[in-house]
């Protein structure tokens, strides 16, 4: 079984879509990485040879920001943005969309589901 960063690649599917279930690599960003290890594309993760999971472990490790320290860096990121006030960061603070959506509809994935609001009628 490949393990890279402390990531399983599922076995059955190709080399270059098993990357990208490791957090912070892409098709794009895969298809690059199996270009400078040599590495066919088409291989299945349970074909690889124990040096080209070394190869592409090696790469991984030392140029790539992957997994826990991108997940960090990236909380870091945000954290700072609520901490100087910024606009982005009140947005996150609120939980709503924060690149110019609006909200007056639409922003369901941001706001969660609705909740109905009881108690109003006509008079």
């Amino acid at each position: 079984m490949a393990r890279v960063s402390g990531v399983d690649l599922p076995r059955e599917k190709r080399v270059e879509i098993g990357l990208t279930y490791i957090y912070g690599i892409g098709l794009h960003t895969s298809q690059r990485l199996l270009e400078r290890t040599r590495i066919n594309p088409e291989t299945r993760v349970r074909d690889l040879s124990d040096d080209e999971v070394g190869r592409i472990r090696e790469i991984v490790d030392k140029e790539m920001r992957v997994e826990g320290d991108l997940r960090r860096e990236i909380s870091m990121n945000v954290k700072r943005l609520m901490d100087i006030g910024s606009y982005r960061g009140l947005r996150h603070r609120r939980g709503l969309p924060l690149r110019g959506q609006r909200t007056r509809t639409n922003a369901r994935t941001r706001r969660g589901p609705r909740r109905a609001v009881g108690g109003r009628k006509k008079k």
